[in-house]
């Protein structure tokens, strides 16, 4: 199944196409982002930026295995700094990701790239960073707070990237949708890790990590399947999507457009290949795809 090529706007942003780079891939300058935008990226967001620079954690921080990829980066960060990588970047596609450990924190970084980023995604998600990501994320309450602030910080949409640690991923997902939120990205990586027998230790510096890539597409499948009956947002879907036929699945399954990370790995041709094989003049209309699979 192909898509016929068009215009595409998906929570508030206008994209090129339906597919997007995810944060924490090739985005930690302008250059990179300006880079996968010439790729074929339709959009692109940036790395996690936070209210305080931050190193990060320990290696080893990511480790490559043949189906998916385990990291614990620890949200390596400029902070308000990275306004100086954004600069060149106004009026393009590019969503910045940002985090914080309560809503006035996100308020914060929000306010220093009002004038330049096309929207925000709000980072409630990462699993291996202490005091932000998940610990907001699990907590309905936090984040419908969170996002609301940023609602109210900046006339630019606002997107929520959703962890898939929780029980119910359909209430953290209704809270974004009440504080404000204009879509859902879901999901963020999959919290796991392995050890390496030799050594007797994990194989990641801080222990346990993020699972990402192929190995989590049917997890992430899942969580778009049952936030599209939950929620009246757009959905953008994330998680080992790496082929047109997983895109048109994720679909199928609820998403208004797709963001690609980990399969970047193998080469950043990848956003090309993939629309190469998506999209052609005799293909159906997205708007029939989207949830599709639900009737």
């Amino acid at each position: 199944m192909r898509l016929c090529p068009g215009p595409v706007r998906v929570g508030g942003v206008d994209l090129s196409n339906h597919l997007i780079l995810a944060a924490g891939v090739l985005g930690t300058t302008g250059a990179s982002l300006q880079r996968m935008l010439r790729e074929g990226a339709g959009g692109v967001v940036s790395k996690s930026i936070g209210p305080i620079p931050i190193s990060g954690h320990k290696g080893p921080c990511v480790q490559v295995y043949d189906h998916y990829v385990l990291n614990a980066m620890g949200l390596p960060n400029p902070s308000q700094a990275f306004q100086n990588e954004m600069a060149p970047l106004s009026g393009k596609p590019v969503i910045v990701s940002i985090f914080g450990g309560n809503p006035e924190e996100f308020a914060t970084v929000a306010s220093w790239f009002t004038d330049s980023a096309a929207a925000f995604e709000l980072n409630v998600s990462c699993p291996h960073a202490k005091g932000y990501g998940t610990q907001i994320g699990t907590d309905p309450a936090m984040v419908e707070a969170c996002t609301r602030a940023v609602k109210q910080t900046a006339d630019l949409p606002v997107w929520v990237k959703l962890t898939p640690n929780v029980t119910d991923i359909t209430t953290i997902g209704k809270a974004a949708e009440d504080g404000g939120a204009d879509a859902i990205v879901a999901v963020n990586t999959v919290k796991a890790m392995r050890i390496n027998t030799e050594l007797k230790r994990p194989v990641l510096g801080y222990g346990t990590g993020g699972l990402s890539g192929p190995a989590i597409f049917p997890v992430a499948l899942r969580c778009v399947w049952e936030l599209y009956d939950a929620v009246s947002v757009p959905i953008i879907g994330c998680g080992g999507v790496s082929n047109a036929d997983e895109v048109i699945e994720m679909m199928m399954a609820g998403a208004a457009a797709v963001e690609i990370g980990t399969a970047v790995v193998n080469g950043s041709e990848v956003f090309r290949q993939i629309a190469d094989a998506l999209y052609g003049e005799d293909g159906e209309s997205p708007a029939d795809i989207v949830g599709c699979a639900h009737a």
